[in-house]
């Protein structure tokens, strides 16, 4: 090694990023799809992206956009399929199991992100760190099938820009030498943990890049942004970060809430404020990687004292609609309650087992909110029925996964008006056959997701 090796760094942080996650493993396992346009996601109405192939993006679309504007801008050749997190779990745990060997320590962020600090690399230049990264590409591969991109710099925050900039499949390395030139022109918001807020408080003062963020007085960064977080965010524009990659402990719950500047007196109010936070609350979820069984809702009143409710389902699901839905059954009208200054979502029983609802419909009956099922409305009389014997015995919906004894592993592409077509093939059959079958087809079964590795 060249010892005057201007690229050296006294420690090299690796962050890496599973390029269009969700939507590759479906590319992966089922290869009818392998370059075409695919959403993963909500179904519904109010449904939202979750994962976005890169054939999708070309179009715009990407994740958290709601379901229905993707597929405007995708058009009719959008593969609109529902989340399969059994198989994303499985996925995620191979990569990381594989990544363990080379790196002991990794901080796994999500199910498709982590960093690392290999101690061979400490002090070694760019060059190698680019060959290690490709190593652990190729290992990752191996392993999976699937594609990351892996950004390396002195600390978490050079590296985690780096990888957005080494997308698609690709490696960047950024030598603590280069980072102002090629960190300063890029816009605040890059900044990880400047949201839209910060970066709309900054760009009020004529502070659109990393750079100018960096050359800002610190003074003028604390009042902007606080005493606590403001120095913090300014230490690493500057380039400054230290902080250690390590193991995180799982989190036993996850939540968002908020405090009003004024009371919440009306249920229209505070569903709208439960709304939020669950939205909020959720998309911290699906970064965990993690289902949840448990939603909690929290009250703070005017005169501070709490009220927290709880509702646990039968199953531990990832569909914000059923979970969002569950906290707002536990509302109660401000009108009896007083005024609500405070207003929490929160997930608990998290779990890497999930399971989805046959008919999420039936579990979102929120009072003031129509419940329908597949064939239509409800009237008043069915309301009274349990959901299991509201619940026909088979269902198909486009993307479950199904077995037939001939045919083997496959997965739904379409039904209705009594039949329905499945899509045989799994990651390693290449383009499968499709049959169609009468719904009431005894042989055809409900599959577990992940057999579709095979």
């Amino acid at each position: 090694m060249n010892q005057g090796d201007p690229t050296r760094s006294r420690r090299w942080v690796l962050h890496l990023d599973m390029d269009a996650f969700f939507a590759s493993a479906e590319q992966l396992t089922r290869p009818t799809l392998r370059g075409r346009p695919v959403l993963v996601g909500g179904l519904g109405g109010r449904g939202v992206v979750a994962g976005a192939s890169y054939e999708a993006r070309v179009f715009g679309a990407r994740s958290a956009m709601p379901m229905h504007q993707a597929r405007r801008m995708v058009g009719g050749g959008a593969v609109v399929l529902p989340p399969r997190m059994s198989l994303y779990s499985v996925l995620s745990k191979r990569t990381f199991d594989a990544l363990r060997l080379r790196m002991p320590i990794l901080e796994q962020l999500s199910v498709d992100e982590a960093f690392g600090e290999p101690v061979e690399l400490a002090g070694v230049g760019a060059d190698e760190v680019r060959a290690f990264c490709e190593d652990l590409r190729a290992l990752i591969k191996a392993e999976t099938g699937l594609v990351a991109s892996i950004g390396a710099g002195a600390g978490k925050q050079v590296a985690k820009i780096a990888s957005g900039l080494a997308k698609p499949d690709g490696v960047a390395v950024i030598p603590p030498g280069m980072q102002h030139e090629l960190l300063d022109p890029l816009p605040v918001r890059k900044l990880w943990g400047i949201g839209p807020v910060a970066e709309e408080k900054l760009k009020r003062l004529g502070i659109e890049t990393i750079g100018g963020f960096a050359r800002t007085p610190i003074a003028e960064v604390a009042s902007i942004l606080g005493t606590t977080v403001g120095p913090g965010l300014h230490r690493l524009a500057q380039g400054i970060d230290d902080r250690p990659v390590a193991e995180r402990a799982e989190s036993k719950q996850i939540s968002a809430e908020s405090t009003f500047a004024a009371d919440i007196v009306t249920m229209a109010q505070l569903r709208a404020a439960v709304e939020s936070s669950g939205r909020a609350a959720f998309s911290r979820l699906e970064k965990d990687g993690r289902a949840a069984r448990t939603v909690v809702l929290k009250l703070k009143k005017s005169d501070m004292s709490i009220l927290t409710r709880s509702v646990t389902l039968p199953f531990a699901t990832i569909d914000r609609q059923i979970l969002v839905a569950t906290a707002q059954k536990q509302v109660i009208d401000p009108q009896e309650l007083g005024p609500i200054r405070l207003v929490g979502v929160g997930f608990a029983g998290l779990s890497t087992v999930r399971q989805g609802s046959l008919f999420p419909e039936l579990d979102q009956d929120v009072p003031g909110y129509p419940v329908e099922t597949l064939t239509g409305a409800l009237d008043e009389a069915e309301l009274d029925v349990p959901v299991a014997a509201r619940v026909p015995q088979r269902y198909w919906h486009p993307g479950l996964d199904v077995k037939h004894p001939e045919y083997g592993h496959g997965w739904v592409q379409g039904a209705g008006h009594g039949v329905v077509t499945v899509r045989f093939e799994t990651r390693s059959s290449g383009t499968g056959i499709a049959k169609t079958f009468a719904e009431s087809d005894e042989v055809l079964e409900v599959a577990d997701a992940v057999d579709s590795l095979l």
